[in-house]
């Protein structure tokens, strides 16, 4: 399976690309930001999103509303993952909202993670 990761901080990027090939998951791509994801997410057929949502200039959030809104994409797992320090109950809700699958805090280790990845895709 296929996994697109996007977030801003390419040493976030490498964590979670570490984090996922602990658990056997090396088809790994990885995005800067919203826009990029749009354009690898049109190219390239994948099985899971996992997006940070401090993004810029768009968030997170935004990114998984126009997901949600593209109906080739529509359906896609994703997963959004939120700053420990910041992220406020209310950006939790807005995600369930808008139909994110599952949401992770960081810090996070491959256990962690292996568990939003297991009630998401059944691994």
């Amino acid at each position: 399976m296929k996994i697109l990761i996007v977030d801003d901080s390419a040493t976030m990027r490498r964590i979670m690309k570490n984090l996922l090939t602990q658990l056997k998951l090396t088809d790994v791509s990885e995005a800067s930001n919203a826009e990029t994801a749009l354009i690898e997410l049109k190219q390239n057929k994948y099985g899971l999103i996992l997006c940070n949502d401090s993004l810029h200039p768009q968030t997170g959030l935004d990114l998984l509303k126009t997901i949600r809104n593209d109906s080739e994409l529509c359906n896609l797992p994703f997963v959004m993952v939120f700053d420990e320090s910041n992220t406020s109950t209310e950006s939790i809700i807005a995600a369930k909202k808008a139909g994110v699958n599952n949401v992770i805090r960081k810090p996070f280790n491959a256990e962690t993670l292996k568990g939003k990845l297991t009630s998401v895709l059944g691994l």
